[in-house]
């Protein structure tokens, strides 16, 4: 059984790694000062937003330990390794995103009730754009790292940054309509929630997708044909096929037909070829059946 090569998870797990210890530091500053000056502007979008970055950190640590469970070589117990702890790691970061998102929603609803307004500053107004600058630059880092390791958990990580940076913009537009409604504080938290509910079910939809099985894409499917094409001349074409993902391992079973009188070892030296070569071009472990066909029948 061919898995990833060490040194692809060992890449992978690096740049994991940094991504991970990027985001906990950058995140417990930029909780620091939010926290500090949402208080100080008695406004409860910056405190709610400046709970959101910290829980980034949560979600980083998360992160961090999916990586080191995921780069486990495969066991006994395990015999397709760890890496779904990555599909995992990234269901609870969408979990923890949806419950803070569901807490800020009825906290504004209250400020709204008893008509509070927050009293910005020029420091608020610094610390937030401050907030979305870094904030995006992590989250191109986690996209970026999350396609050239093709890691679920770092794009996972990503979608997180982004929607923490998009609720800094939020309220920055929001600062400026404050002169003109004394509620904007109150209806920032509210939507900051919706993005958070928006980023959770992205994130979560995409863990159980690849958790629950997916079938196969049209891009796979051409590639795997063309493997066929180019090591046999007979006019093979695959069905049946079955992906099974474990995140930094993927397999795949499908039939092909043969004629009924080829040799056995004919048919086994071509399967065996296809097999070889989806493994080598692909990075893919394939299982192929052979259904035997007759020119009589």
């Amino acid at each position: 059984m061919k898995k990833l090569s060490t040194s692809s998870k060992q890449n992978k797990t690096f740049w994991g790694y940094w991504e991970a210890f990027l985001s906990i530091f950058i995140n417990i500053i930029l909780f620091s000062l939010k926290y500090w000056i949402g208080l100080k502007t008695a406004s409860i979008a910056i405190i709610a937003d400046a709970w959101h970055t910290l829980s980034d950190s949560f979600s980083s640590v998360i992160l961090y330990f999916g990586f080191r469970i995921s780069a486990k070589p495969a066991d006994s117990k395990h015999p397709f390794g760890h890496g779904r702890a990555e599909l995992i790691s990234s269901l609870i970061i969408g979990t923890i995103l949806f419950i803070i998102g569901f807490n800020i929603f009825l906290e504004a609803l209250e400020k709204f009730k008893i008509h509070h307004s927050a009293n910005y500053s020029k420091a608020a107004v610094f610390i937030i754009i401050l907030s979305i600058v870094l904030k995006e630059a992590l989250a191109i880092f986690s996209f970026r790292t999350g396609k050239k390791t093709d890691s679920q958990l770092l794009k996972t990580d990503g979608w997180h940054h982004q929607s923490d940076a998009l609720s800094s913009l939020l309220i920055l537009i929001g600062i400026s309509l404050k002169q003109f409604f004394w509620w904007i504080d109150s209806f920032m938290g509210m939507g900051m929630s919706v993005l958070l509910f928006y980023a959770a079910c992205n994130v979560m939809k995409k863990s159980v997708s690849v958790l629950i099985g997916e079938a196969p894409d049209d891009e796979l499917m051409s590639k795997i044909e063309a493997v066929i094409k180019k090591n046999t001349y007979h006019n093979v074409i695959p069905h049946h096929l079955h992906c099974h993902n474990y995140g930094n391992h993927r397999e795949i079973t499908f039939h092909i037909v043969l004629p009924a009188e080829m040799k056995l070892k004919d048919a086994h030296e071509i399967v065996e070829k296809i097999e070889n070569s989806i493994r080598k071009e692909l990075n893919i472990e394939p299982t192929i059946h052979i259904d035997p066909f007759s020119q009589n029948e």
